[in-house]
């Protein structure tokens, strides 16, 4: 791996740039990608997952590739939110302010489109836009993409997951046939690989291993409560570490909507920012967060695009998301700029597998964490209330002929006895009812042995029961047959003795007792080829799969 930024070309204005923002050394999309890009002659796909620094991997060599003398838009940058499409324009300016006379701008959907057309008339070198609101000021004529020399679809995934297809169908018609094409995107589906034979050329593909992107400052644990507990499960963490700042993911809009409702009725510093919020109110809301006025920011996948801040010390999922991509998207937003974070995923017992799965998927290891009991919950909070008290300096001084009242009612109390009213009544206040302990531990009071009946089949465990009126009995056997004129591959060891329902358990075909009930169908298949067909009432009837999936059921 090349050691500095300065091995990679990178001009010495962008150089200086980048050695005052503190960075060292690059990162494998970055030292892969710059070289390439700088070239400054071939389309490009880098795949790599959010926080691998996918931002400044084509932001510094599209800076060195632009010429400030020229009187028009050079390049479009593509990205999915507000939030993403504010970050890349706050980044490209830093990176870019050692140069003279680049000016770039980012555009989106949700402010006022009249101070966008009027910033637009000053020449944007580069114009960083969600692909609705650029459509708008392409068709009021505020900017023109015929002379686009590049165009750099950011989190190319994500955009066709929001339903920006045809969006950006369009926005590539306005540009010239002869451009470059810088896509990035965490994952490749169809409708990528489609974009890429319609409008990229040969294009050079970088791929980054998501198990070579683990930051190994984030620690992954997770909880395992009961689905009603997760709630209250995220508070009791919240309580324990007073200096907890960070993100809860949730899978819907409703979902964050009223978790944030429930924590702020509980007195947590929370909000939520979702889809549905206009772009004030999330404006509002992202200032009132970096400003540690909240403690916890309750978000979506799509509306947490473009969180930065550095100092996050936890990542919560409420709600694992099913693709693995969008768990490193999440997990990245901690453990920034060197400082160590922790991924926290609340799950049931039920989901224990996608565990297993993230780790052999992501190549990280999860450490399975107890939701504090809440005694130490209590401990903590009466503690931490009992500091405050010690720490408040209050400015109004209470009248003394007020406070000689007081005296007189409280003299007769034993310091003691103060002590123990305060912190009685600030028990109260707490009003922390709960049950000791949400932790979920897995099903309780089971017997050893086996574990399902006909629906598991034997190769899961064998019969729960036996029956009560003849057939056969359990035997622990997980690999098919039973102890007793067991199968073997195709019929019975027995010689031919007829049972209390009409079985002839010998060798061969199965032939129904005259005068009995019993069945129609041979045994001619074997156990695997369909076994009993019901004929007449009594006896045995097939169960759901044949033998291999339940084996037979009991008509009694």
């Amino acid at each position: 791996m090349l050691s500095t930024f300065s091995d990679l070309g990178l001009s010495a204005p962008i150089l200086d740039a980048v050695t005052s923002l503190g960075f060292e050394t690059p990162t494998e999309i970055q030292e892969k990608a710059i070289p390439h890009l700088l070239g400054g002659d071939a389309d490009f796909i880098g795949l790599a997952q959010t926080g691998t620094g996918k931002t400044a991997a084509f932001g510094l060599p599209l800076l060195d590739l632009l010429d400030p003398e020229l009187d028009h838009t050079q390049a479009i940058v593509l990205a999915p939110t507000r939030e993403l499409g504010q970050q890349i324009a706050e980044q490209l300016a830093l990176f870019s302010k050692k140069q003279k006379g680049i000016r770039t701008l980012a555009v989106y959907g949700g402010a006022n489109i009249a101070m966008q057309i009027k910033a637009l008339k000053k020449t944007r070198h580069v114009v960083i836009a969600t692909p609705g609101r650029l459509i708008d000021l392409v068709n009021r004529k505020a900017v023109n993409l015929e002379q686009v020399r590049f165009v750099v679809l950011d989190e190319a995934d994500e955009m066709l997951n929001m339903g920006f297809k045809e969006e950006l169908d369009t926005i590539l018609s306005f540009t010239p046939e002869e451009k470059q094409t810088w896509l990035f995107s965490a994952t490749m589906p169809k409708e990528i690989r489609r974009m890429v034979k319609d409008y990229m050329v040969d294009p050079f593909e970088v791929r980054i291993d998501p198990k070579t992107t683990v930051n190994t400052n984030i620690e992954h644990q997770y909880a395992v409560v009961h689905p009603k507990d997760k709630a209250e499960a995220l508070t009791r963490f919240l309580d324990l570490d007073p200096d907890l700042y960070g993100v809860v993911f949730c899978r819907t809009k409703m979902d964050t909507q009223k978790l944030a409702e429930n924590l702020v009725k509980g007195g947590y510093r929370a909000d939520a920012i979702h889809g549905d919020l206009s772009q004030a109110a999330r404006d509002r809301v992202m200032m009132r967060f970096k400003q540690r006025d909240l403690q916890v920011l309750i978000a979506t996948d799509v509306a947490a695009r473009g969180i930065d801040v550095n100092d996050l010390t936890h990542v919560f999922h409420f709600a694992l998301p099913n693709d693995q991509a969008y768990y490193t998207h999440r997990s990245g937003r901690t453990a920034r700029a060197g400082k160590k974070g922790i991924s926290m995923s609340l799950i049931s017992f039920k989901e224990k597998y996608k565990i297993h799965n993230l780790e052999k998927g992501l190549g990280v290891e999860f450490a399975r964490v107890e939701v504090p009991l809440a005694d130490a919950v209590v401990e903590t909070r009466l503690r931490s209330w009992a500091m405050g008290l010690m720490a408040e300096d209050s400015v109004a001084t209470p009248p003394q002929d007020l406070v000689d009242q007081i005296d007189l009612l409280l003299g007769p109390l034993s310091k003691e006895d103060m002590i123990a009213r305060l912190v009685a009544r600030e028990l109260a206040r707490l009003n922390l009812g709960h049950r000791a302990d949400l932790n979920d531990r897995g099903p309780k009071g089971k017997k050893p042995g086996f574990k399902k009946d006909f629906k598991g089949g034997t190769s899961a465990g064998g019969f729960k029961k036996p029956f009560k009126k003849g057939g056969y009995k359990k035997d622990g056997y997980g690999k098919g047959g039973y102890k007793k004129g067991g199968y073997k591959s195709g019929g019975y060891k027995k010689k031919p003795t007829w049972d209390d329902d009409g079985f002839n358990t010998g060798d061969g075909d199965f032939k129904p007792r005259e005068g009995h009930g019993g069945y129609r169908k041979s045994f001619s298949g074997g156990a695997k080829k369909g076994g009993f067909k019901k004929g007449k009432p009594g006896g045995f009837k097939k169960g759901p799969g044949g033998p291999k999936k339940g084996g037979y059921k009991k008509k009694w």
